[in-house]
């Protein structure tokens, strides 16, 4: 029975044993993580601390809202006398047809043109 189970996991190129090493190194691993308490991996630490700072954070909220004072009366609703009616502006018409672009400045040419000219051979007779 072990010895298929060593030729189902054997690595080409490595001893026999390898594999069964590879697979027992791996399911140490797996185990060590499975049994590891967070505390380990620092996240319960962190988690207190933030703990704290919260705490702190709620006893300065209920101490300042202790020190604001009581408000004496409620505003009024807003009246037809507060409201300032906006200032309108004129839309402008829409144009019937696009803006034309004015037309393409193509740049002045010299006396002569810029490239090479080619003379081809002609037959001459």
């Amino acid at each position: 029975m072990l010895e298929g189970i060593l030729a189902a996991l054997t690595i080409p190129g490595l001893p026999d044993w390898a594999s069964l090493a590879l697979l027992l190194l791996l399911a140490l691993v797996a185990l060590a993580y499975l049994l590891m308490p967070f505390s380990v991996f620092g996240v319960k630490g962190r988690l207190e601390a933030i703990e704290a700072q919260l705490d702190d954070i709620q006893t300065e909220i209920r101490s300042l809202t202790l020190r604001l004072p009581e408000p004496s009366r409620r505003r009024a609703p807003p009246t037809e006398e507060d409201w300032v009616e906006p200032p309108r502006f004129e839309e402008p018409s829409p144009r019937g047809a696009p803006p034309v672009p004015p037309p393409a400045a193509w740049p002045e040419r010299g006396a002569g043109r810029a490239e090479p000219r080619l003379d081809w051979p002609r037959d001459r007779r």
